[in-house]
């Protein structure tokens, strides 16, 4: 998942948990986006404004190290209308389910499934698991992505629809037009 300018700018709303810490019965923990946050997700995410950004997550160890995440993301953000150029609004929910393993365990995988693409017939298509990066997991990026990957990129107002203007064509106007023209003149039409 990335997002523009991913590489250059920090994550725009960060909620680190560190693995280590989690207990065996898991936690549950909820985000709302500062101010300040949500101007940087707009900014990151090329919105108008996000008024409002809030996520409750369940993150849940399993064996082997990995460690499942699942929750909800809401959020109200305002965009430009695409064909009217309006300032709209418009509300995100969003689910996240993933699951995250270290950082190893992940390019091991990434190699075996890199591997069997040498296969004849490739196999059923599963979703590697997310690293866990530094022992640390940040909710606040989870939350930030599950939102970027719920914005609508071409807004419209409601009811409002993109018509093309169409208008009918001149047989005499086509690219070879002039070279129609030269041609008659040639035969002395």
């Amino acid at each position: 998942m990335s997002r523009p300018n991913a590489e250059s700018r920090p994550d725009p709303w960060r909620s680190p948990v560190i693995v280590a810490q989690i207990p065996d019965t898991g936690l549950h923990r909820k985000l709302e986006a500062s101010v300040a946050e949500r101007q940087a997700i707009a900014e990151v995410g090329g919105l108008r404004e996000v008024l409002s950004a809030q996520a409750a997550f369940d993150v849940v160890p399993k064996s082997g190290g990995r460690i499942q995440v699942t929750g909800h993301v809401r959020a109200r953000i305002g965009q430009i209308c695409v064909v009217t150029l309006d300032p709209i609004e418009s509300e995100i929910e969003e689910d996240v389910d993933l699951v995250f393993a270290p950082e190893a365990e992940v390019r091991k995988m990434a190699d075996l499934i890199e591997e069997g693409q040498d296969d004849a017939e490739p196999p059923e298509v599963i979703d590697p698991p997310e690293a866990i990066v530094n022992g640390i997991i940040d909710l606040g990026r989870i939350a930030t992505d599950a939102l970027f990957l719920a914005v609508d990129p071409y807004p419209r107002k409601p009811g409002v629809v993109f018509e093309a203007e169409v208008t009918a064509l001149d047989p005499e106007d086509h690219p070879f037009a002039a070279l129609k023209a030269l041609q008659d003149k040639k035969k002395g039409k």
